[in-house]
């Protein structure tokens, strides 16, 4: 089943989108930010903790100057390599204890620190694509099968129980785990170290703990004989070291939005499009597919006026991606079934919206997002609304899709509730695999006139956004009804820029050939 839609007008959205995001990306070029420096020293092998247990990375960065900071940190660490010979974790710890200073070794040759840096960064790359291809062998032996992949979130707090859960769901048919994070962390300017039991509301996302439930997927899914993919969040003020992380350890999606954490948790927009630019990145190399957060738009807005903005966004992100050297098979756009139940044909516009992203991009993996804002409490509607949340993304060909919860607005999922959840999405994927193929749009009718409107006022948006500049839009509440300054939010005192001499060996490896990497 096919919608009649404007194809002018899709690709001057996508004009659009690339002169919005053109000026952004000139700004990223000529900045950095902390965030994205320590993942750099991350990178090249530091890692741990020092006193107070600050992570060794923050002590090294926070003791750079203005000018060793301009001229990034890869630089300065560099030379100490070069002078003292030793590994990058024993440089670090060093550093860290105060020991060493990287300011002893200002005047090593900057040609010596490039060639030893490189040498550990391409030590890192290789470490990087090794995960990439294990995670490609494992996909040929256990295939997960068709899509819509039914994807589950465990979030206790303690990551041990976690991962009891995430195997449970595993076992109960669930082919994607998320292990949402800790309240707040997306806040917190350093990444916790080693595993940890003590979240509220979610699990610290750490790379202790991203290693102990990818072990526990990757043994289930020997046992079951289908892969299991691993999700976690790369947003916030960490977003690019979140990322490091999770190539080391071969997570297989990450939560990776260019605007969600300036519109949903006031971290500034500019250290937002720097480190989400670095971050896509390396997804892009290690194969991990990011899931954008246009859902988040339909929480805190009317979703049937939001629509417009939910597809110029899902444009904006694409946008965004494809200059980090992300392929499409990786840019996973989001959407949400979260349409007012009471509103007269909602299910309509629901298909409509959902029919319209799948058709505009065919090749993302799109993850659709189920009923939250209007879940009183009645679990039999709740169930009964997920079923149909289920219909619309099996009949529209979705990709990653969450699975509603019967008791979303009552308490955090248990067990029995997810295995309901996914038993109800089983069912629906099953009983109508084919019912998209099986049915055709009415030309002129309710579904194809409400996706006909949708791609008129985006492009509209898209238009007022070219000619306001992103930031400036951002700020007169273009998206999700919500404004924010260009130098106001947390973080900003994290954004530098660039000397002309500047270097990030990992950019440096990766801006040529990150598109096709993956």
């Amino acid at each position: 089943m096919e919608l009649s839609i404007d194809l002018k007008t899709v690709a001057a959205c996508r004009e659009l989108a690339s002169a919005i995001v053109e000026p952004v990306e000139a700004f990223i070029g000529a900045h950095s930010t902390v965030a994205v420096e320590r993942s750099v020293l991350r990178l090249l092998g530091v890692d741990g903790v020092g006193a107070d247990e600050v992570p060794v990375p923050n002590l090294i960065v926070d003791a750079l100057d203005a000018q060793q900071r301009s001229h990034g940190a890869a630089l300065a660490f560099g030379k100490a390599l070069a002078q003292t010979g030793l590994e990058p974790a024993a440089l670090g710890d060093r550093l860290a204890s105060g020991e060493l200073d990287l300011h002893q070794f200002d005047a090593v040759p900057a040609a010596a620190a490039r060639e030893v840096a490189r040498k550990y960064a391409k030590r890192s790359l290789d470490r990087i694509s090794q995960r990439r291809d294990e995670r490609r062998e494992r996909l040929e032996r256990f295939p997960q099968g068709e899509p819509p992949l039914l994807y589950v979130i465990v979030a206790s707090g303690n990551i041990y129980e976690d991962r009891t859960a995430a195997v449970a769901a595993a076992e109960a048919g669930a082919q994607i785990i998320a292990v949402i994070r800790s309240t707040g962390q997306s806040l917190l300017d350093f990444v916790p170290y080693g595993p940890t039991t003590e979240g509220f509301g979610g699990t610290y996302a750490t790379q202790a703990n991203f290693k102990i439930v990818r072990e526990a997927l990757d043994e289930v899914s020997e046992r079951l004989g289908r892969y299991v993919m691993l999700t976690n969040y790369a947003s916030g003020l960490c977003m690019p070291e979140i990322a490091t992380m999770a190539a080391i350890e071969r997570l297989d999606m990450l939560l990776n939005d260019s605007m969600y954490g300036i519109l949903f948790r006031d971290i500034n927009m500019k250290r937002t499009f720097i480190d989400q630019h670095f971050s896509r990145m390396l997804n892009a190399y290690s194969g991990i597919i990011i899931n954008t957060g246009e859902d988040n738009y339909l929480t805190t807005a009317d979703a049937v006026e939001q629509a417009p903005a939910v597809l110029a966004s899902q444009f904006i992100n694409e946008e965004f991606a494809h200059r980090a050297g992300m392929p499409d098979t990786q840019i996973g756009l989001g959407d949400a079934y979260e349409i007012d139940p009471a509103l007269q044909d909602g299910f309509l516009f629901q298909v409509a919206q959902a029919q319209l992203a799948r058709q505009i991009f065919p090749d993302a993996p799109l993850k659709y997002m189920p009923p939250t804002k209007h879940m009183t409490g009645d679990i039999f509607k709740g169930h009964l609304i997920d079923a149909m949340f289920n219909l619309t993304s099996v009949m529209t060909r979705q990709t990653i899709h969450l699975c509603g919860m019967l008791t979303e607005a009552i308490h955090t999922p248990f067990l029995g509730d997810r295995a309901l959840s996914i038993e109800n999405a089983r069912y629906i994927m099953n009983t109508a695999r084919h019912f998209g193929e099986e049915i055709s749009f009415k030309p002129g009718g309710r579904i194809e006139r409400r996706a006909q409107q949708v791609l008129r006022d985006a492009h509209e948006s898209l238009q007022r956004v070219a000619d306001q500049g992103l930031m400036e839009a951002i700020e007169a509440r273009a998206f999700a009804d919500v404004s924010r300054p260009p130098d106001g939010g947390r973080g900003f005192d994290g954004v530098f820029e660039r000397a002309s001499d500047y270097w990030n060996p990992f950019e440096e490896a990766l801006a040529p050939a990150s598109a096709g990497a993956a």
